[in-house]
């Protein structure tokens, strides 16, 4: 599917500005295409195309175990319900940029794309920044501020998508993905084992197998993580004893990450382990689009500019919470 399309008003073709038209739609395209391929966006979401006005994700919690019967013994009734419902609600953006006459008389195509270019920057930074907001604020709390307008970044269990707290729909018992302790070796182990001990809602045992390290870019956090997951020797034994967890982790250092907290104030640096493959075949992160960024070009009527507007509707959140774990935070449960 295309990243975006483009439109050209009625009669700009063949108007002043109509030189114009060709050269910016054909750039507007393959930058949003070529910054498509670079996002991350697409490991820490499951991405969803949306055909309403919102979506909304549940499960069904397993079944019970088979039972021994006997020769010749009754079926016993086994059953299973609907899990925790998440609704996402599609979410409209837009900005836009102008094309003067005097641009057009000078021939200055190249500040024309430039103007262009900065459109679709724009537009993928959006993007990128909403996706980091979400998980951010739900380090924190149940709802983030993104652009003035409040989003939703519980999960369907109302609780914040990291939580010390969270509960299991049928046998209700809580279980944790909110964790305290610096990034080492032996932490990274804990985490780990913890997570691929995590219950489904009816108790059940999960197939969770983090493979994923999310870090802010922080050149103590980078260090610490290579440290841990990227030495094949153990960098806290004198003997340099042998390290079992090289070669087993995928590590995004993620600028965006690091970005977003800041602008919230926050001055932690969590460290966050994912399964990329529990995120893809359950509903977990959703990034989902409604409708893709749609650039129209039109004049405009109090001054004659050529304006080039930009349209897009997506949202995110947030359903089930076992595919993530935060760590390194303050007040989360303790690795000791």
């Amino acid at each position: 599917m295309a990243y975006c399309t483009v439109s050209i008003g009625s009669g700009l073709v063949d108007s002043m500005y109509g030189k114009s038209q060709f050269p910016i739609k054909s750039y507007l395209e393959k930058r949003g295409e070529a910054f498509e391929q670079r996002s991350i966006l697409k490991r820490l979401f499951r991405m969803e195309t949306s055909k309403h006005w919102a979506e909304q994700y549940t499960g069904e919690t397993a079944m019970d175990d088979f039972e021994p019967v006997g020769e010749g013994g009754n079926y016993p009734n086994n059953g299973f319900e609907e899990g925790f419902p998440k609704a996402i609600v599609n979410e409209t953006w837009k900005s836009q940029f102008a094309i003067t006459q005097e641009l057009v008389e000078d021939g200055r195509i190249g500040t024309m794309k430039k103007r262009a270019n900065k459109l679709i920057t724009a537009h993928d930074r959006t993007r990128e920044k909403f996706g980091r907001y979400l998980y951010a604020g739900s380090l924190y709390g149940t709802t983030v501020k993104v652009g003035g307008k409040t989003f939703d970044c519980a999960c369907a269990d109302k609780l914040p998508l990291f939580s010390k707290a969270h509960p299991n729909k049928v046998d209700k018992k809580i279980q944790s993905n909110l964790y305290e302790g610096d990034l080492t070796a032996d932490n990274l182990g804990r985490v780990e084992e913890l997570m691929q001990n995590t219950k489904g809602d009816n108790g059940e045992l999960l197939n969770i197998a983090p493979d994923t390290i999310w870090i802010p870019n922080d050149a103590a956090l980078k260090k610490a993580a290579f440290a841990a997951a990227g030495s094949d020797k153990d960098p806290e034994s004198s003997n340099n004893a042998f390290n079992y967890q090289v070669g087993r982790w995928n590590i995004l250092v993620d600028p965006y990450l690091t970005w977003v907290l800041q602008l919230m104030g926050k001055t932690d640096k969590p460290w966050i382990l994912l399964d990329s493959a529990f995120l893809e075949e359950n509903d977990g992160a959703i990034f989902q689009d409604r409708v893709k960024l749609h650039v129209r070009s039109v004049l405009d009527d109090n001054n004659d500019n050529n304006l080039w507007k930009g349209r897009a509707r997506f949202s995110g959140g947030f359903a089930d919470w076992r595919f993530v774990a935060a760590c390194g935070l303050s007040g989360g449960t303790s690795l000791g």
